[in-house]
């Protein structure tokens, strides 16, 4: 009987993807769903960024791109990042891939070897222990409760680090829970990184601009930490840009040799369209950013109020991005009379076929006491799907 590879078959489907295709199914037969399962930015393309993609269709950027990036692009990256975070990057440190998502990977497939261990705070996003598994190496889960608003402390990353450590993962602000890490908390991060020889810290900073606390801290700005730390960032959060598959990496040059190596064997260079408009999005007006982030903001208030008053959920206050990961325990081993919730896993589809609103339980997170809910939708959506949660909670007993 023919079988899949051993690799694939160690991989988890994504949990994130899949509920929001459940609730696309549902929607497809006429019923009404909020899905707040997605990590989308309802807004649209800024204008002047469409245009740019328009006019790059015109002047015939329709030819293969090279692999690392147009170096046009790669230039604006390198003053994005001089400009925005202090940090001096040469475009030959810069490469440019399909997504951010494809960036993450590639990092994980160019350093990590079989056996290695790759250090995972809990909760994570979906795809990191996967994507290390991808690689043969060994996820090692390290887990912050809400009560330590979901960060880890440099002494939990300590025990974490054996000889076999090859890697850690930050993400920040983070999915799923819209922690921040302060420059402060990153200080003793790095200090652990630092004391040990050949440890990397992959840093996740596609929300970095989804940030309410005044400014975005990298861990790559630590002492000593530019030539541990691999950037991975993008434009599909803070530029409502998710389809036009574009992401980026900052590392040292031999890594970034590394992933043009072999990026160059499996997608080459990403779309010249896509690469177009991200110039423009990096060098031109950014007064979007600053209305999307503001527009989360007050949809971060208007959710986490509601939330509150939810009895049962214990919910944090998040700092970034555009999640809320409130605390659902208390509900597991209740019932309505038809539906029993043992998990989180059944607390979600609990919601999504009872209450019509798609969340993601924590499972898939590695936090299993908990679920996600994306407020990337309007305010009359967020009121409507936290009315609708609150109404069928209160007939668990």
């Amino acid at each position: 009987m023919a079988q899949l590879s051993d690799r694939l078959n160690r991989l988890a489907p994504s949990a994130t993807l899949a509920m929001s295709q459940k609730s696309s199914e549902m929607k497809a037969q006429g019923i009404d769903v909020i899905n707040m399962s997605v990590g989308e930015p309802d807004f649209m393309t800024p204008d002047h960024v469409k245009e740019a993609g328009k006019k790059a269709i015109d002047d015939n950027f329709s030819k293969y791109s090279p692999v690392p990036g147009y170096p046009v692009l790669r230039d604006a990256i390198s003053r994005k990042l001089k400009e925005e975070n202090n940090l001096d990057y040469a475009p030959s440190e810069i490469i440019v891939g399909t997504g951010g998502k494809q960036g993450v990977c590639n990092a994980i497939l160019a350093l990590v070897n079989p056996d290695d261990e790759v250090v995972i705070p809990a909760p994570y996003w979906v795809s990191y222990p996967q994507m290390v598994k991808l690689a043969g190496g060994v996820p090692v889960v390290v887990s912050a409760g809400i009560e330590q608003d979901f960060k880890i402390t440099a002494e939990q990353l300590e025990a974490a680090v054996t000889p076999k450590t090859k890697m850690i993962i930050l993400c920040s602000p983070s999915n799923p829970t819209g922690s921040v890490y302060s420059k402060e908390e990153l200080d003793a991060l790095a200090k652990v990184v630092m004391s040990h020889e050949e440890l990397y810290v992959l840093s996740d900073e596609i929300y970095e601009h989804i940030n309410y606390i005044g400014g975005h801290s990298s861990i790559a700005a630590c002492p000593g930490m530019k030539e541990r730390t691999i950037i991975c960032n993008g434009v599909s959060k803070a530029y409502a840009m998710t389809g036009w598959r574009l992401g980026w990496v900052a590392a040292p040059e031999w890594i970034v040799k590394g992933l043009n190596k072999l990026q160059g064997q499996y997608t080459s260079g990403t779309s010249s369209v896509s690469q177009m408009a991200a110039v423009a999005a990096y060098g031109e007006d950014q007064s979007s950013v600053a209305e999307f982030r503001e527009a989360f903001r007050r949809r971060r208030d208007l959710i986490v109020s509601l939330a509150k008053d939810i009895p049962g959920l214990e919910v944090n206050v998040p700092q970034g991005a555009f999640y809320l990961f409130p605390k659902c325990s208390s509900f597991f081993g209740k019932s309505d009379g038809k539906h029993v919730i043992n998990n989180s896993s059944d607390f979600a589809m609990y919601l999504l076929e009872e209450g019509r609103v798609a969340t993601v339980g924590g499972d898939a997170f590695g936090s299993p006491d908990c679920f996600r809910m994306s407020y990337a939708t309007s305010d009359d959506n967020i009121k409507e799907a936290l009315r609708r949660i609150k109404e069928v909670l209160s007939k668990l007993k």
